[in-house]
């Protein structure tokens, strides 16, 4: 990290973390380890005086591949999975206020006696008093991922870059896991991760990201300190951008 880093505080952002970052090694459930180290990294984020929302998935409890032996209807299959997204983001709050973070849990989904339900506001003065923001249940609707949460939370809390974190270090061609040969690209515009059907976020999130002219950087946040170093504004991984 520079110093031009650790001086650029004046920025808001929001992480997009997936459920499996709180998993075990195979992602599944939660693990203390896990859920430590990324609270650890993102409150050194929080701590240099950048404004975080978070926005956080539950696949490390309930994905669709996994649903078919349930008998469920894809609205309640859904609706599972919002509610794994709120168990996630109380994990992580915990973690966050325990390293003196202050953290607030809002979900689109209400359950009053445990989280506070988003109402489009509040959040502005807890980011402004230094917090950090764990937005849960996604959009409050069934059929829409949480990577379209995300940049629908991104867009609204005034976010300079949405920050997806992914298994690997950006965009390829294709699955750098199954093939060798797949191409790495540093910047894309939002119409080539569409047309090119670059499967790193739905293509409703994308575009409502290029509507807003909202940056994407996708990184790998498997690795030690990568949550941190995007977060302080290194350019790791693949940027999506307008140009």
């Amino acid at each position: 990290m520079t110093d031009d880093l650790a001086l650029e505080s004046d920025r808001t952002i929001l992480f997009k973390l997936s459920g499996e970052l709180l998993g075990d090694e195979q992602g599944s459930g939660m693990d203390a380890q896990a859920i430590s180290r990324v609270a650890d990294e993102i409150s050194d984020v929080v701590n240099a005086g950048i404004r975080t929302g978070i926005v956080i998935g539950g696949g490390n409890f309930f994905r669709g591949g996994r649903s078919d032996g349930f008998l469920l209807s894809a609205t309640r299959g859904h609706q599972m999975g919002m509610l794994f997204t709120i168990a996630n983001a109380i994990a992580l709050e915990q973690a966050l206020l325990s390293k003196d973070v202050k953290t607030v849990v809002q979900s689109s989904v209400a359950i009053p006696s445990i989280v506070d339900q988003f109402d489009g506001h509040s959040f502005m003065k807890i980011l402004d008093e230094g917090g950090a923001v764990i937005f849960a249940g996604g959009t409050g609707s069934t059929h829409f991922s949480t990577d379209t949460a995300a940049s629908l939370r991104a867009i609204q809390i005034g976010a300079d870059i949405l920050l997806k974190a992914t298994q690997v270090d950006g965009i390829y061609s294709s699955d750098p896991k199954q093939e060798a040969s797949a191409e790495k690209y540093d910047k894309l515009t939002y119409d080539d991760v569409l047309v090119k059907n670059l499967a790193v976020m739905d293509a409703t999130a994308v575009a409502m990201c290029r509507e807003h002219s909202l940056p994407i950087r996708v990184f790998d946040a498997t690795v030690s300190g990568g949550i941190r170093r995007v977060g302080l504004g290194e350019e790791d991984g693949t940027l999506v951008s307008k140009e």
